[in-house]
């Protein structure tokens, strides 16, 4: 008889604890949101841009290719870490995949970006984020601050406008970038992505960093000038890949 209960109650305490290990594996059981973020050159909006929807130079607002209308980004200029809030007005908008965003007059004055080599970047903000209680507060209260202060002289130039092939712009010793292809996490992997390159571009100037033991880069360049910059860009940007960014000075 003592051994029946014995038996009954061990078997009771087991499927307890399988219901509460299959409780927890629930609760655990998510798929975690993976934050987009990109480094690039922004285009700035102006009316001349051969675009068929319309920007206000004053709003913070920008136009993206790949992020959900009304999802909000944080905007910053890595030179010198000044930041903003703004939002995807559309995502089908057409423009060349070499720039990340086109953003307004009023981003680029608030962030003070170099309108030569308008470089930022650009990062989502994800629903799950503590920040992301604030974000609609602080955007209008940007918005509002816009839509009363005057925007300083800014002149739309070089990258907005067709780059020449026989014009070297921002040709200098202080342009230094290069487009990151992706990063793996088996040095095989990053090896077998430069045979493809290699074996379906003209591109050579192709690196492998090792960023860590499990963490090996894939680099094009580096570039010092707008020109071929843009044109490896739009080469590497044939194979179709998900994520391309361009990285300064590494």
């Amino acid at each position: 008889m003592k051994f029946k209960t014995i038996i009954t109650l061990f078997v009771f305490f087991i499927l307890s604890g399988c219901q509460q290990y299959n409780t927890n594996n629930k609760d655990l059981n998510f798929k975690p949101e993976k934050k987009y973020t990109n480094n690039g050159f922004a285009l700035i909006y102006d009316e001349n841009l051969d675009i068929k929807k319309k920007l206000d130079d004053r709003s913070f607002q920008i136009f993206h290719k790949n992020l959900k209308k009304k999802s909000f980004v944080k905007i910053t200029n890595p030179l010198n870490d000044k930041s903003l809030i703004a939002e995807v007005k559309s995502n089908k908008v057409e423009f060349s995949n070499f720039y990340n965003s086109i953003i307004s007059s009023r981003i680029a004055d608030t962030l003070e970006l170099d309108l030569e080599e308008p470089y930022v970047e650009i990062v989502l903000i994800s629903k799950d984020t503590t920040f992301v209680a604030q974000k609609s507060k602080i955007f209008e209260e940007e918005k509002n601050v816009a839509e009363k202060a005057p925007i300083d002289g800014i002149k739309i130039i070089s990258l907005n406008n067709e780059i020449s092939k026989d014009t070297k712009i921002l040709s200098n010793e202080n342009f230094s970038y290069s487009i990151k292809i992706a990063d793996f996490y088996y040095r095989k992997s990053a090896q077998l992505m430069i045979k493809r390159i290699r074996s379906e571009t003209s591109l050579t100037n192709i690196k492998l960093i090792e960023l860590s033991k499990t963490n090996f880069r894939v680099l094009l360049g580096p570039f010092d000038d707008i020109n071929s910059l843009k044109e490896s860009f739009e080469k590497i940007d044939s194979l179709y890949f998900e994520n391309l960014e361009i990285l300064k000075n590494v």
